[in-house]
């Protein structure tokens, strides 16, 4: 099947870069990794099998470099790869092979690989070059592109962690072909954010269209990618290290809007062992967080319900009954938003309008996620 010529998306800053949406984009890789003599592809054990296919040209000799180093460090699949362990293992491997400022990581993987990778990139050498070929939904539209990178520990998800913008981005929707379905929809959870906190033609794509079409191949998906893309790429131009927003009542929160759903949603991670699939639970901290501002903020009974569909239309949960809501509020404590012993949640005043709900109650909060068990079907929304 053919398809459209490849769309890029460029990422302005102080380092600024490239990325590149499309089909079977192999040959790009070569121009974004550069002259760099050694190259380390960071990857799960269950992607070993694609290194070739998608790192083969680099593999090519040029007159800048006639014979590249490539070293594959493959490890766990999922957030196990997000640990002070593996991220050591990486670093030594770097060191045995004499990785130098001038060389290259390439992560082949979906969010966690990109989180890993670009951590160890980070901080290897005070920062080398990162490349990213994010091969899931989620990791295209959310965690390849602005910069950020971290590892977990006991305490929470992401709290190690460091911005390191990569080289490049190669968003091949191709690899999404043999994702399974389930991950293809948990991706739909960062896309879906996206439209209710920036940009509502993608509620529109996504009300209007069947969701079986939302296929790789389909001009839908690519637009949506597209779309999600372009959103993170505006947020994190203005804001790259989430210094914030104004502190002015209802305006922009910067880049913590990207966080929105984020708080529970990593509660709820870490409550459920991290077997839960981000876009999961991305999608149920959103519905969470709009139950909050309707009764903390004021937001219309209508735009919450918008988030129930909006969401559950593409297959995604909408409730959640595995954890006391005291673990999950002590969890969110130690959220990186909050600022002393107080919550922020970012919530919205419309479509296309987050803002900061900074010190909400408990009896709203906790009402909010009666809303989202199911257990309080009595509150008027």
């Amino acid at each position: 099947m053919s398809h459209a010529p490849e769309s890029v998306l460029h990422v302005g800053g102080a380092s600024p870069y490239d990325v590149v949406i499309g089909h079977h984009l192999a040959g790009h890789l070569p121009g974004m990794v550069g002259d760099a003599v050694r190259v380390a592809i960071i990857c799960p054990d269950s992607l070993e099998h694609l290194v070739e296919e998608i790192v083969g040209p680099l593999a090519e000799p040029t007159p800048a470099v006639p014979e590249r180093d490539i070293t594959v460090l493959a490890g766990p699949d999922g957030e196990e790869a997000k640990s002070a362990e593996v991220a050591n293992a990486c670093w030594e491997a770097l060191g045995e092979e004499g990785f130098t400022r001038s060389d290259v990581v390439v992560t082949l993987g979906g969010g966690a690989t990109t989180d890993l990778g670009g951590f160890v990139a980070a901080s290897w050498l005070r920062g080398v070059k990162v490349v990213h070929v994010p091969t899931t939904l989620l990791a295209m539209v959310d965690a390849a592109v602005g910069g950020k990178t971290g590892i977990n520990t006991a305490a929470g998800k992401n709290l190690v962690g460091a911005f390191h913008e990569p080289a490049g981005v190669l968003c091949d929707l191709a690899l999404l072909e043999t994702l399974p379905t389930e991950e293809l929809i948990a991706g739909l959870g960062e896309v879906v954010k996206c439209g209710f906190i920036a940009d509502p033609e993608i509620l529109r794509l996504v009300e209007e269209n069947d969701p079986a079409d939302l296929v790789p191949a389909s001009p839908v998906l690519r637009e949506l990618v597209e779309r999600a893309v372009q959103v993170k790429i505006d947020v994190v131009v203005a804001d790259l290290k989430e210094a914030g927003g104004s502190e002015l009542t209802g305006a922009h929160p910067g880049r913590e809007a990207l966080n929105y759903g984020h708080t529970l949603a990593h509660a709820i991670e870490r409550a459920e062992g991290y077997e839960i699939r981000h876009g999961e639970a991305v999608s149920i901290g959103c519905v969470f967080v709009a139950e909050l501002a309707h009764r903390a903020a004021g937001l219309p009974a209508e735009l919450v319900e918008r988030h129930r569909t909006a969401f559950g239309r593409v297959g995604l949960p909408i409730s959640y009954e595995g954890a006391d809501f005291e673990d999950l509020l002590a969890t969110m404590r130690v959220d990186k938003k909050s600022r002393g012993n107080q919550l922020r949640f970012i919530v919205l005043a419309d479509v296309g309008r987050p803002i900061v709900l900074a010190g909400p109650s408990e009896e709203h909060l906790r009402a909010a996620f009666e809303a989202v068990t199911g257990s309080d079907a009595d509150v008027d929304l």
